[in-house]
């Protein structure tokens, strides 16, 4: 019996440790599961979030790449193109506050989904004019459209007066003409972009949180850094989508090409700016799929679940199962909290060194803005380039730049271990050797091209004051010819006419691109020429200008590396001079000024000061001022960097404002900051503290649209 008792004993014993044994090992594959369930569900959204982040960025520089497209085809002025560039800005700031807001409360992922499919919606909308417009049409003598009957270019019969000009004098007398044209369709552009704006929105917030909630904390700057080099690479694929897209004759596809005689050489040539747009929203559409498979919420990291930080959304969800008396107290608290916005407000306007370096950030903003929504189109007019070569380049040269200058900036402070005021300094001299490096572009332009009766007279003088009046002479005084044309042709002397009937040209011979015309009159007057016939098309600029276009694209590419680098360390300054519970908020306003201060208006007041350098002004066909076909080489060139030096500079002005500041506030024997004092410019603790705070925002850093600045 003992025996017997003893084994049983043992056996029981046995038997009670062994459930245990099977409960922990029970409880360590269920968390080895939830750890391989959270981190296999946030990197699934961190994948997602990263192609969303590319689709955006695409899309938003492939509307860049599009600008002069836009321009021609919709026979618009550049300052018009400008109010459609600043509509996404609009759309954004039109929900930023309710979604930021209300989207912490409902499901996040598939509130970024429905942003996608909206921002595709946008895109769709922006190609859709090109199905209703009807096809494409420019300016060309009958002659050069594959015809038959020889017409004499210099009309002495009026009988013989082609359609065209015949239209556009009876144009004010049709009624229905404009909307023919389609000349209005440009506001479906305008609200496609808006449209776009608004489906972008919930993105950047939404998904940079959730990332935070829920990624293990020491992996959170890893993965948002993740997201923003992805977002780096999408203006790349942008600016060559639309190297591609300018190659292809607008409507490609629905008229035959052998027919088309003009080359993307053209000032009139208009590529397949809406395909772009038709690959760009498939994208988009792609981009959202992934966000409505995914949870409202991930489980908790094991290092993050005792952690005194709660996840956004759980500060703004109020629990069921709570009593009222809980109830009271979280309005309570939300009494409190709005009772204390203005004394925030405030505060944050109080610091000297935020308000100070806001305001510098808004008018270099202005000035970026500006310089790389026209930087295409300078380059198109300034050294005669195509859209299709000018995108490439930007999307090949200058945004890789871009991406390296920031990166840089991050390393830099990082390696070197700098404080608040050493970044203030870094972000300072960026910005001083980046407007310097600009200045030297002044001398890198082309001279105006040779074209008569605009930049040079008819007899090979300097022009006449007025330019309309100049384009009549002697020579062309007994033909019938227009002065709202643009049909240029190039003499053998090596100048430009507006046409051939402006050429006095009386025959032609071939058809499309290979006209050839005889007998002009104006280019047998030209004191250096030695003969009187011409070809279709314009004349190339001068020997001097691949030349300097080259100089150009260098320069060009050390200023974006410059002022990149100061990106970064700028950032850490505006993070580092703010009270920690003031953070969001002074973030919030910054963001908010600088889309309303700078993405906004800049495109329209550099396409306002752009639109003064117009020497030719295209007409449409029902009467009125179409897109500029010449511009000033030396005014265009003065005024588009001009303005974007003066901002700069004011900007410098502001910025050196700001380490004045720093300076006053610092101890002599540490760069950083007191926290002393209510009003003090910055609350930090030492520099060592300082770069350690600041080690993985270098890998985090954001500010408004940072993929498609050059």
């Amino acid at each position: 019996m003992e025996i017997s008792s003893k084994e049983n004993t043992h056996f029981f014993s046995n038997n009670t440790i062994l459930p245990v044994d099977r409960c922990s090992f029970k409880s360590e594959s269920s968390s080895s599961k939830e750890k391989q369930s959270c981190c296999g569900g946030i990197k699934i959204f961190l994948g997602a979030l990263s192609f969303v982040y590319f689709a955006k960025a695409l899309s938003g520089s492939y509307l860049k790449s599009t600008i002069t497209q836009i321009e021609r085809r919709f026979d618009i002025p550049s300052s018009l193109v400008g109010v459609i560039d600043g509509s996404f800005e609009i759309g954004n700031l039109l929900i930023i506050i309710l979604v930021s807001y209300f989207g912490a409360k409902l499901h996040r992922p598939r509130i970024i989904g429905a942003g996608c499919l909206i921002m595709s919606a946008g895109t769709f909308l922006i190609a859709m004019p090109q199905f209703f417009m009807g096809r494409y049409r420019y300016e060309r003598f009958p002659s050069t459209i594959n015809s038959t009957v020889s017409i004499s270019p210099c009309l002495q019969d009026k009988s013989q007066t082609p359609l065209s000009t015949l239209e556009k004098s009876q144009a004010k007398m049709n009624g229905g003409c404009e909307k023919e044209a389609g000349s209005s369709m440009w506001i479906y552009v305008l609200l496609g972009n808006l449209l776009r704006g608004i489906g972008e929105t919930p993105i950047q917030p939404l998904g940079i949180t959730y990332i935070d909630d829920y990624a293990v904390e020491e992996n959170a700057a890893l993965y948002i850094g993740c997201v923003q080099t992805v977002a780096i690479i999408g203006p790349i694929f942008g600016f060559l989508l639309g190297s591609l897209c300018a190659k292809l004759y607008v409507d490609i596809g629905f008229v035959d090409l052998d027919s088309v005689t003009i080359s993307p050489k053209d000032v009139q040539w208009v590529g397949a700016w809406w395909l772009g747009y038709l690959i760009a929203g498939v994208i988009s559409v792609l981009a959202s799929i992934p966000f409505w498979f995914l949870p409202k919420h991930l489980p908790k990291p094991e290092s993050r679940k005792d952690s005194s930080t709660s996840s956004e959304q759980s500060k703004f969800i109020i629990e069921e199962n709570k009593d009222q008396g809980a109830s009271c107290q979280q309005q309570a608290k939300l009494a409190e909290m709005a009772k204390d916005f203005l004394p925030s407000l405030k505060n944050l306007f109080g610091n000297p060194v935020y308000i100070l370096y806001l305001c510098a950030s808004i008018i270099q903003f202005n000035s970026l803005i500006g310089m790389v929504t026209y930087k295409p189109k300078y380059i198109e007019q300034q050294y005669g380039q195509t859209s299709s070569k000018t995108n490439f380049v930007i999307g090949l040269i200058n945004i890789p730049a871009v991406a390296f200058g920031i990166f840089s900036g991050g390393l830099i402070m990082k390696k070197f271990k700098i404080g608040v005021l050493g970044a203030a300094k870094l972000s300072l001299g960026s910005s001083f050797f980046g407007y310097l490096l600009l200045l030297s572009l002044f001398a890198m332009g082309c001279e105006n091209s040779d074209v008569a009766g605009l930049t040079v007279s008819y007899h090979g003088t300097k022009p006449m004051t007025d330019y309309e009046q100049a384009l009549f002479s002697e020579c062309n005084s007994g033909c019938s010819c227009s002065k709202n044309d643009w049909d240029p042709i190039c003499g053998g002397n090596g100048v430009t006419y507006v046409s051939a009937c402006l050429a006095g040209c009386q025959a032609s011979n071939g058809s499309g691109k290979n006209t050839v015309f005889f007998n002009c009159s104006c280019v047998g007057t030209f004191e250096s020429s030695q003969s009187s016939s011409a070809v279709a098309g314009p004349c190339q600029k001068g020997n001097e200008c691949p030349k300097m276009f080259l100089y150009f694209l260098v320069i060009s590419v050390i200023t974006s590396y410059t002022l990149s680098v100061g990106g970064t360390p700028g950032y850490i300054l505006l993070l580092r001079c703010i009270k920690p519970h003031l953070k969001s908020f002074a973030l919030g306003i910054y963001t908010l000024a600088i889309r309303v201060l700078a993405g906004i208006p800049a495109p329209v007041y550099f396409g306002v000061a752009i639109d003064t350098t117009c020497l030719k002004w295209g007409s449409k066909r029902c009467g009125g001022r179409g897109a500029c076909r010449l511009y000033d080489s030396s005014a265009l060139r003065y005024v588009y960097l001009g303005l974007t030096l003066v901002l700069g500079t004011v900007s410098i002005f502001f910025s050196v404002a700001v380490l004045w500041v720093l300076r006053k506030s610092s101890s002599p024997q540490d760069e950083t900051l007191s926290a002393n004092g209510e009003r003090g410019a910055c609350g930090t603790k030492s520099r060592k503290d300082n770069f350690v705070h600041s080690d993985q925002l270098i890998q985090s850093t954001y500010w408004p649209e940072k993929e498609t600045r050059l």
